[in-house]
């Protein structure tokens, strides 16, 4: 096996292994930029949804009550049909909420890329000094 020799003095080499460090790190950087400000885009959207739930829920919860309570009026007592009316709607409610909240609790909000590269960033370092 040919050994090659490099004529660089030890300060050449330390004066590039500090450049291609600092690349490293820069890029490491905006590698976990860019992940988190994509995970954070996915809770906003799962934000939204709950958002949206709630209020669907309570629009309807508005609207529905005041309809068919006055429906329901005619057969039953007000104060009986309220109530169904507003379990139905609180009951559709909480499934929109519950698909935000379980979308939320899927999201991994921690940066697995960046924290794999930087451990094969500091094993490549390592290997480096030696």
């Amino acid at each position: 096996m040919i050994q090659q020799h490099d004529e660089r003095s030890l300060g050449d080499l330390f004066a590039e292994l500090s450049r291609e460090m600092t690349t490293l790190v820069r890029q490491e950087v905006e590698l976990a930029k860019t992940e988190v400000s994509t995970k954070v885009s996915k809770v906003g959207k799962d934000v939204a949804f709950i958002g949206a739930g709630a209020a669907v829920a309570y629009a309807g919860f508005l609207a529905i009550v005041a309809a068919i309570i006055i429906i329901l009026a005619a057969l039953i007592p007000w104060w009986l049909s309220a109530l169904i009316v507003g379990a139905v709607v609180a009951g559709i409610g909480y499934f929109l909420i519950q698909t935000g909240l379980t979308a939320l609790r899927r999201t991994e909000l921690a940066p697995r890329e960046t924290i794999e590269t930087l451990k094969d960033s500091a094993q490549w370092a390592r290997e480096q000094t030696q």
